[in-house]
């Protein structure tokens, strides 16, 4: 299992790197075509398709790392017991809002499945909006895997976690 979600994490990293700079590279080439008269309009829909895959897969890499940025007032002033409790809560907390997400990113899917792209006439937007579900559903699994840690006493989270 180990072996599983090292290799998802390193697809993940490898995606999420893809398509940033292949999200760069079409506005680049997009903006060239338009200098030269030419304008190329599917690769803003494209670009903004990889954006919305990139938020979530790069917020997951960010929180799996925790490189977030975090406001912590509260914990430092809590005994350990009191910190761990608050820790506990805070991750309950992301787990029930990203089912949320994950439950209205399916919603969202669903009924924008009719819905095409402007510049790419037959392409549903569910692809964006999917993006919310499976960048949800991996920010959850991060989330589960940092609570179980949590609750055996391994690390205590992160500021601000």
């Amino acid at each position: 299992m180990k072996r599983i979600y090292a290799s998802l994490v390193k697809a993940e990293a490898v995606l999420a790197g893809f398509l940033l700079m292949a999200m760069v590279g079409l506005i680049f080439a997009g903006g060239i075509a338009r200098m030269m008269r030419n304008p190329l309009n599917w690769t803003i829909d494209l670009a903004t398709c990889f954006f919305a895959w990139a938020v979530f897969l790069c917020a997951d890499i960010a929180w799996r790392n925790d490189k977030l940025m975090a406001v912590d007032l509260i914990g430092p002033r809590l005994p350990a017991r009191g910190r761990h409790v608050l820790g506990t809560l805070n991750y309950a907390i992301i787990c029930v809002f990203l089912g949320y997400v994950i439950y209205a990113g399916a919603w969202l899917s669903w009924v924008s499945r009719a819905r095409s792209f402007q510049g790419i006439p037959g392409v549903s937007y569910s692809w964006v909006t999917m993006s919310l579900v499976v960048g949800g559903a991996l920010l959850l699994a991060t989330t589960l895997i940092k609570l179980a840690r949590h609750l055996r006493g391994g690390a205590t989270p992160a500021k601000g976690a």
